[in-house]
């Protein structure tokens, strides 16, 4: 069993103020993921989940993603790669001048949705993320799942990669996320959540769509700001840890 783990959240796919689920979970995980404008938000949106955050020692990270609005980050943009790399450093600096003017401070980054999953498979896209977030600030984490690609770019950048499970996404029997299209993808089940990280947080180990355990170590759990029911999974998961005696801690906390 292991005796920490990290809780963490998309959040700030919204413009303005956080709507009350955001909110929230902002109250239960232990980082969060900033979404930086390309797929969602705005500075406002940035600011103010910065300041909340801070103020309630919830680590800050940067969600870059392909500039894509329209999709929400879950459509491959063709860009160059020049292009990848800029706008990764981009979004990611943009957050950091946000958090640095209040005061608080960016710790990591985790890419979103179409990039997240293109760069855990492609190492050249993998290469180029790496490549923007170390223009920006060499010194930031990277969530990434266990034996990316992504991963792999990260360690050897090198950047402190810490290495992320989901709570309500289905995996497949090669440790990748099941497409949002396949029926069952998304997991809405708070009991079924709660099993899964206690599980996982015990043997290292995750079931796949198909039933099969799969070793894939981890650092942090996330769930998805958007899911539906990702305060009650949230709040559940974080019961169960605390019974199983592990303690919700910031990837990057001591």
């Amino acid at each position: 069993m292991t005796s920490r783990l990290d809780l963490n959240a998309d959040l700030g796919e919204h413009d303005g103020p956080p709507p009350p689920p955001a909110r929230a979970l902002l109250h239960i995980v232990t980082s969060v993921n900033i979404a930086c404008g390309a797929h969602a938000g705005d500075a406002e949106s940035m600011r103010l989940v910065v300041a909340e955050a801070a103020a309630l020692g919830v680590q800050i990270g940067a969600h870059p993603s392909f500039p894509d609005r329209a999709g929400f980050g879950r459509r491959i943009v063709p860009m160059t790669m020049a292009a990848i790399s800029d706008t990764v450093a981009q979004q990611v600096s943009e957050l950091g001048v946000i958090a640095s003017r209040q005061g608080a401070a960016m710790r990591h980054v985790k890419p979103h949705g179409a990039l997240y999953n293109l760069a855990s498979r492609d190492r050249a896209v993998a290469d180029t993320v790496v490549a923007g977030i170390i223009r920006t600030d060499a010194s930031l984490a990277l969530y990434a799942p266990h034996g990316s690609a992504l991963a792999a770019a990260g360690a050897e950048g090198p950047l402190r990669v810490v290495y992320e499970g989901f709570l309500d996404r289905a995996y497949e029997d090669d440790g990748t996320l099941t497409p949002r299209d396949v029926p069952g993808a998304v997991l809405h089940d708070p009991e079924l959540a709660c099993r899964r990280a206690t599980t996982w947080a015990g043997s290292g180990l995750v079931r796949t769509r198909t039933g099969r355990l799969l070793a894939l170590p981890l650092e942090t759990l996330c769930v998805h700001g958007d899911t539906p029911d990702a305060v009650a999974i949230a709040t559940r998961v974080r019961e169960a840890l605390a019974a199983a005696g592990v303690s919700l801690v910031a990837a990057l906390q001591p």
